[in-house]
């Protein structure tokens, strides 16, 4: 039996630390609860430093099968221990089995359904175990869990649309970048040399591809690769601080083209998550906060902050929202609706549907306008590039010609 060392908090508020044996970390968890100890740290003895692991090595479509599964087996009948039981026994992704034994066993050893899921906040998040909680508590756990799986199929469509919105024009341009690169580096510098041998005249695009060529071979063409890199990774940290994500996320929502089709998805998003915990009985003021956590950008997280602050105060959901400026009047209007009659969660979910589907007419209409831009562009610079290597030689045939 393993020797597990623990630290916490005693019911009269002091620091109480330790070494124990128990069969798993879960059960002396319990163990502890049932002492009225707060847990702080608890970790099996001679195993303190484990490797860190990146990611939570569980996906949101794993989580959305099980999710609907584990809805049917309560549904069922099925004791809640038998469920997890069978699930964990069925799972492919060793990490996600892991993760469920441990639910498992915490459950087995008295805790509630959403603590044990609690434990394991990077695959179960606050939305999913305040559901879970308020599932438990209002005795209707299979309603809720169904509830939860359409959620989360309804959120891999909208990363879906995300990707579809973003991943397209950015590979093309990469393509583009990386096949006129290869072409200054490799190509051009053959006819370069053929060109010289041949004492050619060159015309001014001619020369002017070769001198992007000398400058993409010399030390500054690296030293751009260099600045590229390292200014690449200084975005992503700049964007990993408050200020840096916000400003990014708001001129995001402001571009042209992708903005619009960002803005209806924090819609979609907002409005599917704070109407699925409101039908789940989690209270507003909780919901708000758990919807702004889980926005996906810093300004309407920042504007889902406000106006919880602004219905903690007293006010009504929609005036803060309006005053935002983030959502659009449509959608402050029906849920100015929902307050008045009475059928939030309803309304919500309505809106939801309709900038889905909005999302995806969007998605098409962009990618279906993108597309012959971006034709055009890779025509216009690799053929412009491989044309212009191309009009000496027929300058050279035809002096070779009149000869």
């Amino acid at each position: 039996m393993p020797v597990f060392t623990y630290r916490g908090v005693n019911r009269a508020g002091t620091k109480v630390s330790g070494e124990r044996m128990a069969d798993s970390k879960a059960a002396l968890q319990a163990q502890l609860r049932r002492e009225q100890i707060n847990v702080s740290k608890l970790s099996e003895k001679g195993k303190e430093f484990n490797i860190p692991t990146f990611g939570t090595g569980v996906d949101s479509k794993e989580l959305a099968i099980f999710t609907r599964q584990f809805s049917v087996m309560i549904d069922a009948g099925l004791p809640l221990v038998q469920c997890l039981e069978i699930l964990a026994g069925q799972q492919e992704n060793k990490i996600f089995q892991k993760i469920l034994t441990s639910v498992r066993a915490s459950v087995e050893g008295g805790s509630t359904l959403s603590a044990s899921m609690k434990q394991h906040e990077k695959v179960f998040d606050p939305l999913y175990y305040n559901m879970v909680e308020a599932g438990e508590t209002g005795g209707i756990l299979d309603t809720i869990l169904q509830r939860l799986s359409t959620y989360i199929e309804k959120n891999v469509k909208l990363k879906r649309a995300v990707k579809s919105a973003m991943i397209y024009p950015v590979s093309v341009m990469g393509i583009a970048i990386a096949v006129v690169g290869l072409l200054l580096w490799k190509v051009v510098p053959i006819f370069a040399t053929l060109f010289a041998g041949l004492g050619a005249t060159l015309p001014l695009p001619t020369r002017i591809v070769i001198m992007l060529s000398n400058f993409v071979g010399s030390i500054y063409g690296l030293l751009i690769v260099v600045f590229a890199v390292g200014g690449g990774f200084a975005l992503n940290f700049w964007y990993k601080t408050p200020q840096g994500r916000y400003m990014i996320d708001a001129l995001l929502l402001k571009a042209p083209v992708v903005g619009n089709v960002l803005r209806k998805i924090a819609v979609a998003r907002f409005t599917r998550t704070l109407g699925t915990l409101i039908s789940s009985g989690v209270p507003i003021l909780e919901g708000l906060d758990i919807t702004s956590r889980t926005a996906g950008n810093a300004v309407v997280e920042k504007a889902i902050a406000q106006t919880r602050k602004a219905v903690e105060a007293g006010r009504s959901l929609v005036d803060p929202l309006k005053e935002t400026d983030v959502f659009p009047g449509m959608v402050t209007q029906m849920i100015g609706v929902g307050e008045q009659t009475g059928a939030m969660d309803a309304m919500l979910q309505k809106i939801a549907d309709f900038y889905e589907d909005e999302v995806d007419v969007a998605v098409k209409d962009m990618l279906t306008a993108i597309e012959p831009i971006m034709i055009v562009f890779l025509g216009v610079v690799v053929g412009g590039v491989v044309i212009s290597m191309y009009l000496p030689m027929f300058s050279l045939i035809g002096q070779l010609s009149k000869t």
